[in-house]
């Protein structure tokens, strides 16, 4: 059984300042929770139907589950369409410890779309990056779209939300590892010699990067059009660009 109160608790956590206040987030759906469950998150609760437990009758966090019917998982979901299982987690206290290894980090610049946010960090899982760093004004990542859009890589990448300027200071102060920012003016990445190493920082779509972050970049790049026609794009989704310049990076790294 499931109280009414503990029903409007987790509808709550729809919302940042609930998420915030408690500290908790929502995961939904079977394989989302499949990945939570053999990761380090720590699980609050858990909320699905007796086909999910079923099929999951030897799981460690068993003892955390309620059984609950279907109306109940539709009164709980964020969805439009309820799973059959819903988590509930801790979010994760991460701290940079402001040491920056040789490795490739993203930074993203007012990222507010969910399903470009997710993408992004599901990108990032694909490519091998362990660590992003997101301006304040970034859509909190764990929001129940953002954490959707991830397909589980969430419990993979580490996301800190961090301010940029003390972020790029820091880094051309004691590290002085490249910083790559993709702007719209940048050189052809195809033809750029790129660092096997360093911050890649990707913009808002429509407002680019912060200005103020441009005089920390070593290597100012973008993605030409191929279009000759006047009637192409403006510019690409912020998460499909996001993927191409990785695909390249790494691609630079394996020649």
């Amino acid at each position: 059984m499931i109280s009414k109160s503990t029903i409007s608790f987790i509808r709550s956590l729809h919302q940042k300042k609930f998420r915030l206040q408690h500290q908790l987030f929502i995961v939904e759906g079977e394989k989302m929770v499949d990945d939570l469950l053999v990761s380090d998150f720590i699980i609050h609760s858990l909320y699905a139907n007796e086909k999910w437990e079923e099929r999951h009758m030897k799981s460690n966090s068993k003892d955390l589950l309620t059984l609950v019917n279907d109306k109940v998982l539709e009164q709980l979901s964020a969805l439009k369409t309820a799973n059959q299982v819903i988590a509930v987690v801790h979010q994760p206290d991460y701290t940079f410890n402001e040491i920056f290894e040789e490795k490739n980090y993203l930074v993203l610049d007012g990222i507010n779309d969910p399903g470009n946010m997710g993408t992004i960090i599901r990108i990032a899982d694909w490519f091998g990056i362990q660590e992003i760093f997101i301006s304040n004004d970034c859509v909190d990542p764990f929001n129940p779209k953002v954490v959707q859009a991830t397909m589980g890589s969430l419990f993979r990448v580490k996301v800190y939300e961090s301010d940029l300027k003390e972020l790029f200071s820091m880094n051309s102060e004691k590290y002085k590892l490249p910083v790559l920012g993709a702007i719209l003016n940048g050189k052809n990445i195809y033809s750029e010699l790129l660092p096997a190493k360093g911050l890649l920082v990707i913009g808002n779509e429509s407002r680019g990067v912060n200005t103020d972050y441009h005089k920390y970049f070593t290597h100012s790049i973008s993605i030409p059009s191929f279009n000759r026609n006047q009637q192409a794009a403006e510019s690409l989704n912020a998460a499909v660009a996001t993927g191409i310049i990785c695909s390249e990076w790494n691609r630079h790294q394996s020649l």
